[in-house]
């Protein structure tokens, strides 16, 4: 079994605004749970092809990966696949405008590894996760 979850929230701020503040490996600590480093691997800007080595805690244990970006459209989508995880994951945000802001989506799928033993027990606790990421995301730029 996989796991396939999907996660909106609507942030108001405009389109480029938010895709930028998501599209930087140096916010990803200010917003994603259980993140505990984040940096990009090689140079700036941002682009396909581009990595991100994370660091994070989940459920206790310390996991480490390495995502790589698989689709950079500025301001409309930006999606990322583990090449090196515990459990390959394939990450899509979407930013969209709505009445004045932004309604960012997250599609996390992945499975395999350590999901496969028990994705059924995993798939609210990673849901409940990506949906309280956005919530944080969303409070801290609107605080902003």
């Amino acid at each position: 079994m996989s796991i396939d979850v999907l996660a909106e929230v609507q942030v108001r701020r405009p389109r480029d605004q938010v895709a930028a503040y998501m599209s930087d490996p140096a916010n990803d600590r200010e917003w994603i749970g259980g993140l505990r480093e984040a940096r990009l691997v090689g140079e700036r800007p941002l682009r396909e092809g581009s990595r991100v080595a994370r660091v994070s805690s989940f459920m206790g244990r310390r996991v480490e990966y390495l995502n790589e970006i698989t689709t950079l459209e500025p301001e409309s989508v930006l999606e990322m696949r583990s090449v090196k995880a515990p459990f390959p994951m394939h990450i899509t945000y979407t930013f969209e405008d709505r009445d004045g802001g932004t309604v960012v989506r997250n599609h996390v799928r992945g499975g395999g590894g350590f999901f496969s033993l028990g994705s059924p027990l995993f798939a609210p606790l990673v849901r409940r996760n990506v949906q309280k990421d956005l919530e944080r995301m969303r409070d801290v730029l609107e605080a902003r």
